[in-house]
């Protein structure tokens, strides 16, 4: 049993290759179920800030996992500062004990950061680190990705850095451009119902928002961006192995 949160496609893309049928956590969150069991239960989540969404949290806490092998798989762009050892923390004070967690790296898709066009070009061996973790997980293997003492000292520093900003700056980073057209695909691909479309245009709703850039993405016309500076307005990402509409399928919240 596999669960999943994704935003334009990787941790789809790997949950995919580990269940035949993933299970969404923004869909499961709208259910009532609290409790599962299998063999083995795995999440796959993207670490935005070196840890998983607020909405991964939030399903951790909420739901009771009955299995004797749980795992997490981590995808990442650019650094995951000791991501599987944040994950494993978080495991601990949600009372779950973790049997493996990775990491993998992948295209990045933070938008302020990263040029799209230049991230599929840079080669990352995706299918390589695929096939190690599902031969550990095949076998067993107990294992936590290991972390070096600059990783933490660079999530130290991260944290330093957010400290300084006000406390929902995350929530504030998303706009709507003139070339909204109103066609709600944004609405759609967002898995916390963080952005509407009111009178024929887009609107981005602060509080809850995940801040995974689905909608960001997504928007046809390249009409929804950044309050900060980006690296290239004109690229945008979605896995090349996911659809539109399993993204939406995942995530939509209508």
């Amino acid at each position: 049993m596999v669960f999943y949160f994704t935003g334009t496609g990787n941790s789809l893309y790997i949950a995919k290759q580990l269940d035949s049928h993933p299970l969404s956590i923004p869909q499961v969150l709208r259910q009532s179920k609290t409790e599962f069991t299998d063999e083995k239960i795995g999440i796959v989540a993207p670490i935005y800030g070196h840890e998983v969404p607020e909405m991964v949290k939030e399903f951790m806490r909420k739901t009771d996992f009955r299995t004797d092998y749980f795992y997490m798989i981590l995808t990442y762009g650019n650094r995951h500062e000791g991501a599987a050892e944040l994950a494993e923390q978080l495991c601990k004070s949600c009372g779950i004990t973790a049997s493996y967690i990775n990491v993998i790296r992948m295209v990045d898709n933070w938008l302020p950061a990263f040029d799209m066009e230049e991230q599929r070009k840079e080669e990352k061996h995706v299918e390589e680190q695929l096939d190690t973790i599902l031969r550990d997980l095949c076998a067993g293997k107990h294992m936590i990705a290991p972390v070096a003492k600059e990783d933490r000292v660079a999530h130290r520093q991260f944290l330093e850095r957010m400290n300084k900003s006000p406390s929902d700056a995350w929530q504030h980073l998303l706009k709507i451009g003139e070339g909204c057209i109103g066609c709600g695909i944004c609405e759609k691909v967002c898995p916390s119902s963080s952005i509407h479309v009111k009178d024929g245009r887009a609107v981005h709703i602060p509080g809850n928002c995940q801040t995974c850039l689905a909608c960001a993405h997504a928007c046809p016309q390249k009409a929804i961006g950044m309050t900060v500076p980006e690296k290239n307005p004109q690229a945008r990402y979605r896995n090349e192995k996911i659809s539109l509409q399993e993204i939406i399928k995942a995530n939509s919240q209508i």
